[in-house]
């Protein structure tokens, strides 16, 4: 009986063609391994897919003036593309948008709420007022309390390194508009 290796990818966020750094950093050497595991008489079972879910993603369509679906849907099926041209292949191409996806995050999730591995806590987020939603830690920059460097985003300085929350930020915007987000107390599952 053949021996099972499950190789798992990282999903690329649906945000724009794969780029030489993404398909020689990951999907290169993924596919030398996988041939090589079949070579040496594996089963091999490999799966990866489209991240439709990334703040990239919501930047991109938010530019473009468009839903992010679109964006994802469309970058989803050129990677997919890029991926076949090259022969790089997997058993599973998945979508994070697709059904079976949702209900195996949903499946698990359960389970998780269901042994006590999630608690409710209370933290504080940016919102734009003007289109009535929360922002990503992505989507406020704002000056880094660190180094003073003046294009730091929420979630990092990529002057120092540090590693930032958009309330660290000295005179936070909104990346759209630079207009001042509003700071408002929120509820989450962790």
């Amino acid at each position: 009986m053949k021996r099972r290796l499950f190789i798992f990818v990282a999903l690329p966020y649906a945000n724009g063609p794969l780029h030489l750094g993404q398909i020689a950093g990951a999907y290169l050497p993924y596919d030398a391994f996988r041939r090589y595991a079949k070579l040496r008489g594996y089963d091999v079972i490999s799966a990866s897919g489209s991240d439709e879910h990334g703040t990239p993603i919501t930047i991109r369509a938010i530019r473009e003036g468009i839903d992010p679906s679109e964006i994802a849907k469309k970058f989803h099926a050129i990677n997919s593309d890029i991926f076949q041209r090259m022969g790089i292949e997997f058993d599973a191409y998945i979508e994070t948008s697709s059904k079976l996806h949702a209900d195996i995050v949903t499946d698990f999730l359960g389970r998780l709420n269901h042994n006590g591995f999630i608690y409710e806590s209370k933290m504080v987020q940016p919102y734009w007022a003007k289109e009535k939603i929360f922002l990503a830690d992505r989507y406020v920059k704002g000056t880094c309390p660190h180094c003073g460097y003046e294009s730091a985003t929420g979630d990092q300085c990529e002057n120092c390194g540090a590693t930032l929350d958009p309330t660290d930020l000295i005179n936070p915007v909104c990346i759209f508009d630079n207009t001042t987000p509003e700071f408002r107390e929120t509820t989450h599952l962790f």
